[in-house]
């Protein structure tokens, strides 16, 4: 699976939320709303979630796997630290 498009959206400038990014990936899937966030440390990727009924949020979508949170982290901050 290929990331094929990238689109920003919502730029902010205060608080940790930075952006929230759209993906598309092998020109046939898009996800959006993915969280742009500034840790303490580092940026990171929130996915989508939606808040259930008990009050906790839960994603909607999200990578199955180290190598791929990697891989999906790594293309999106790379390509937002280039705008």
């Amino acid at each position: 699976m290929e990331i094929t498009d990238i689109k920003f959206r919502h730029f902010h400038t205060d608080g940790k939320l930075k952006a929230l990014v759209s993906l598309t990936f092998d020109n046939c899937f898009a996800v959006h709303d993915i969280k742009i966030i500034e840790g303490n440390d580092r940026l990171f990727l929130a996915m989508p979630s939606r808040l259930m009924p008990d009050g906790k949020y839960r994603d909607i979508v999200h990578p199955v796997g180290q190598k791929m949170r990697e891989y999906l982290e790594n293309v999106v901050l790379d390509e937002y630290k280039n705008i």
